[in-house]
């Protein structure tokens, strides 16, 4: 009996141990197998983890930073990487959106020394996922830039992240992003943008750029779709270049799919403003975040630097600000633009010879 005994406890014991190991590997392939990206939006390369000199040196906390990279405008997104990664010693992971023909040119410029430890994920964008979303016009179809929308998938780029910070690639960060990331959200609020009433962005009028400060300036009010939002017309816009979003909320919230709603009605009933020439992603996020959104510190979005090529600030409030945003025709990377020699100290020049740089004071050379 004694025998018999030992042998049950032996087979119950042998039972838990290949149960226990069951259930991690089902865990383990869960993990693997699982599709987070229902769009296609699937990682192309990560590089996962930093040498051991930089993972001693910077914080073990993961903040995630995710930007698009379209080709033609590569060396600003480039440039934004390495103003945020020479600027912080946190353990910062940039998730770079951008297209199939782009990502061989993107890798080879990430290869080079000043980047070539940087933490980054290139995911693939797939424009199919605007299809029946997006009016293009047949004329103007090569103006039109799918990945625009990134910023309406965060979860499908960083699944497993609570928290993400998204920046256009017209930007510079002069502090340390951990501060941006640590903006406090308001319970129920998916998102903190910086509102376009801020004492920042009010100091100066933006000329020929229509109305940027408030609703209207946004949407067609004419329109009783509109209307029936009962959202106040004067109600302040704001900017979503640069914003921090709590995925949980947005998930919870399902905001990709109201983006998506108003973006598939703007294509029947046309409810954004004709007056404004500027962001055809700007009204859907205008609407699903009226009034149920934080702000963020406006030193954190010093913008309209490109809606002209004067300089409306002056060079102490430029050293001071913690992000420069070239919002506007005029980039940085352009013939004419406002503190061009601000962006150039962040640029890395292009290993491939294909961003065309045209610098100001080459230009300046020229004109004598």
């Amino acid at each position: 009996s004694v025998n018999i005994s030992i042998l049950i406890v032996a087979v119950v014991i042998f039972l838990l141990v290949i149960h226990h190991n069951f259930i991690s590997l089902s865990d383990f392939l869960r993990r693997e197998l699982s599709d987070p990206s229902p769009l296609g939006l699937q990682p192309i390369d990560f590089i996962p983890a930093a040498p051991q000199r930089l993972a001693d040196e910077r914080n073990d906390k993961e903040i995630p930073v995710v930007i698009a990279a379209s080709d033609e405008r590569l060396g600003g997104a480039i440039a934004a990487m390495n103003s945020i990664y020479q600027n912080t010693r946190a353990n910062v992971v940039f998730h770079i959106v951008t297209l199939n023909d782009t990502v061989d040119h993107l890798r080879m410029w990430l290869r080079i020394p000043p980047l070539k430890n940087m933490r980054y994920r290139i995911l693939d964008f797939d424009p199919r996922v605007l299809e029946g979303k997006v009016q293009v016009d047949p004329q103007k179809a090569d103006n039109f830039k799918p990945l625009t929308f990134a910023r309406f998938y965060l979860p499908s780029f960083v699944p497993h992240a609570e928290k993400v910070i998204y920046v256009d690639d017209d930007v510079i960060v002069q502090g340390d992003i951990v501060e941006l990331y640590n903006t406090p959200l308001k319970p129920g609020h998916a998102a903190a943008f910086s509102d376009d009433c801020d004492s920042t962005s009010s100091k100066v009028a933006v000329r020929g750029a229509g109305n940027q400060y408030n609703y209207i300036g946004f949407l067609d009010y004419k329109k009783e779709t509109i209307r029936k939002l009962a959202m106040k017309a004067n109600t302040c816009s704001f900017n979503p270049g640069v914003f921090v979003a709590n995925l949980t909320e947005w998930k919870l919230q399902n905001i990709t799919k109201q983006l998506e709603k108003w973006m598939a009605l703007n294509v029947v009933e046309e409810l954004y403003s004709k007056t404004l020439a500027g962001s055809i992603t700007t009204p859907p996020l205008l609407i699903v975040f009226y009034k149920q959104h934080s702000s963020i510190d406006p030193m954190w979005n010093v913008r309209h630097l490109g809606s002209s090529a004067g300089k409306r600030y002056s060079p102490q409030f430029v050293e001071a600000a913690k992000l420069l945003h070239w919002n506007g025709h005029f980039k940085p990377w352009g013939r004419t633009a406002s503190y061009a020699e601000v962006w150039e100290k962040w640029y890395l020049p292009d290993p491939a010879g294909k961003f065309n740089l045209i610098r100001r004071h080459s230009e300046a050379y020229e004109a004598k």
